[in-house]
């Protein structure tokens, strides 16, 4: 006896098979452009460091090599205010960095000694016995933040009583 189609009972045919994908065309990536080598920094034998990259001209010393004093924030430009009454280097401009121009001085391939004898990643041609941190101008009076060249971060604080050193820069014309 045959059984009449139903559709639980009905055969089902098999899908169509796919057709194969071709094969993938292999994408040509991009060669990353190397960057070109970075020029060395510039001792200008007057206390101060030029950087052929960036431009920028840095104080050799640190805040605490200059004074052995640390500064909190709200007492940091009274250190820069002497610094350019004095005309350091000939120049009354003087400043303490942004974090983009403090992370220019990070170099993980050259170290110098901090003040307590550890090695942090700036180029010895700064004075050892300088302090790994410094003041950046995205500190303010409601968010206190300080530059750290061991680690490359910027660090928020929530109290005003943090004391930093300050590496000072300017940008000749």
């Amino acid at each position: 006896m045959d059984q009449a189609e139903t559709p639980e009972n009905k055969a089902t045919p098999e899908p169509a098979a796919k057709p194969a994908a071709p094969a993938a065309a292999k994408k040509a990536v991009p060669k990353k452009k190397e960057a070109p080598p970075k020029e060395a920094l510039v001792d200008n034998g007057d206390g101060t460091i030029s950087d052929p990259n960036s431009g920028l001209m840095w104080k050799k010393a640190d805040s605490w090599n200059d004074t052995r004093v640390f500064y909190t924030w709200m007492d940091h430009q009274k250190y820069v205010d002497k610094v350019n009454k004095d005309k350091f280097a000939g120049c009354s401009d003087w400043r303490i960095p942004d974090k983009k121009e403090a992370a220019t001085l990070i170099d993980k391939g050259k170290k110098v000694l901090d003040k307590n004898g550890v090695f942090y990643p700036i180029d010895p041609i700064f004075d050892d016995g300088g302090v790994s941190n410094t003041w950046i101008v995205e500190c303010s009076e409601e968010q206190i933040i300080r530059f750290d060249f061991k680690t490359g971060v910027d660090t928020p604080y929530p109290t005003t009583d943090v004391w930093a050193a300050m590496r000072l820069v300017r940008k000749p014309e």
